[in-house]
Parts: C-alpha cells; structure tokens; sequence
C-alpha cells in the first residue's frame, strides 16, 4: 500500500476573537465563517458579547462556527469582568467552555501582586481541572521589560513549564517577547501541550502577536512538529489588527495566517532511513 503524500492531524484551526479587535466578538464569528475558519475562541473581556453565555451561542448557531475554547479573563483591562475573584473568573469560565462546548480553558498565571491567588495557583488548577472535562491550559507569558530594566510580573512563573500543569497553552508572540527557544519549551511542555496561539514576534518588549511568517518565530516549524506528532488540540490564530487600514486589510491578513497554518499543518510523514549496503 502507498504510503500518504501528507498527514494532516486532526487540529482545528480557530480564530480568537481577539484578532479583530477593536472590532466586535460578533465580527470575529462573522470572519471566521466566512474564510473557512474551523471555530473560534472567545476572549472574554469588556465587550458584553463576550461575557453573554446565551449570546455566544446564538452566534455560534447562526454562523455555524463552533466554540472550541474560552480564554478566561485575565488581562488587566479585564480585572473587573465576571468579578474581582479571579478563582471566580476560572469558575465562570469553566461553565461557560461546559455549556457552550468548549474543550479548553485558557488562563494566565496570576500577576505577582495577586500573592494568595498565586500562592494557590497550582494546586487550584489541578483541583478545577479534576471536577471537569474541560483542559484548564496555562499560558507561557513573559518578563514586562522598559528600556534596560526588567520586571516578573507573573507568579509562580512567567515560563509555566517550571510548575507541574496538566496542560499547556504555547504562545509564540509572548515566547517572542520573551527572547526564549520556542521549540525548546514545547519540548519541556511534551504530551500536555494542548492548545496553541499562534502568532509572531521579533522579539519587542511590547506583545507584537505578528502575523505568522512575519517574524523570528519557529511557526512553521512548530506547525510541522504538531503534524508529526499527531496534535489533537485547537491551534488558534491570536494576531493584533489594530494597525489594519480597512476591514479588506483585516480580513486578508486573517485568511493570509490561515493558510500559512494550513500549509504548514499538512506535513509530509516521516519515512524511515535505509542505508544502502555498499557494493561488492
């Protein structure tokens, strides 16, 4: 029997619901139906859109876009959204991913500043993740950096793979922003790498969240690794399009990330080596 020309894993390839910003979670459904998206992730923050369980499902029924995961509210624009508890944010968030038919719960490590939150953190994470189907997915994140100083604004750690997780999220705008190996951390992560955020970055202190292939990350060879492997998590396009001109010029850079993670999915299978046995 032939062997297959490509293997393609069984990823789905989402949307964020952040890539559209400052344009609506409503717009995001809309995009990614129309370019062939295979779901979305939701970003919950300020936009009530986000925070309604009942008005994401009619937009996902509506678009026929399925709901592959919810990126709990973490950010510090986001600090009073579903509370100020954040162990009350990842509880929401939990039931939100449940009813909506979300498999993963994306969630930062907790600032340095929020001390009994962080003090809890891993353990907490472990306690949810075992009351539930849902994937709690912690995010690699990064130091904050000004000019020639540096500050770790994350605790227990910025590099999640220090502290013992059930799952992993990779980011590869924040391993950027970082300056650390990529392919090195999701070596660390292993078989409990189970979501993706794929972006790019060129290594600013600022989270540049590029559009894959316009930056220093190993995109595609990321990509190829997970088809190798057989991945079976959402790789989700989280890219910053705040800078597009038009609504033309945000769309064709979301169908451009698109393809780029598309093409680099489809691997070709690993054969074996033989070597020749010298001539007489």
């Amino acid at each position: 029997m032939a062997e297959p020309v490509v293997r393609i894993p069984d990823a789905k390839v989402a949307l964020s619901t952040a890539s559209v910003y400052p344009e609506s979670t409503a717009t995001a459904f809309e995009i990614a139906a129309r370019l062939g998206y295979d779901g979305v992730e939701v970003m919950v923050w300020t936009d009530p859109v986000s925070q309604d369980i009942e008005a994401l499902r009619r937009l996902s029924d509506y678009h026929q876009v399925p709901i592959l995961a919810v990126h709990a509210p973490c950010l510090l624009i986001t600090q009073r959204v579903w509370s100020t508890d954040p162990w009350v944010k990842l509880q929401r968030a939990q039931a939100a991913a449940e009813r909506l038919g979300a498999s993963t719960v994306v969630v930062h490590p907790p600032f340095r500043w929020q001390r009994q939150y962080a003090k809890d953190f891993v353990t907490g994470i472990w306690r949810m993740a075992d009351e539930t189907d849902v994937r709690f997915a912690v995010e690699n994140m990064y130091p904050w950096r000004y000019k020639d100083r540096e500050m770790l604004a994350y605790a227990p750690e910025w590099d999640v793979t220090k502290d013992d997780y059930r799952h992993f999220t990779v980011d590869l705008s924040h391993t950027a922003t970082a300056r650390t190996d990529a392919l090195a951390m999701i070596d660390r992560m292993g078989d409990r790498l189970g979501h993706v955020h794929l972006a790019d970055g060129k290594g600013s202190a600022k989270d540049e969240h590029l559009v894959p292939g316009r930056g220093t990350q190993p995109c595609a060879e990321l990509l190829e690794r997970l088809a190798l492997t057989g991945f079976d998590g959402h790789v989700v396009i989280e890219v910053n399009t705040r800078r597009a001109m038009s609504a033309a010029e945000r769309e064709a850079d979301l169908a451009e990330a698109l393809a780029f993670t598309r093409l680099h999915l489809a691997s070709a299978p690993a054969r074996p080596t033989t070597e020749r046995a010298p001539r007489p």
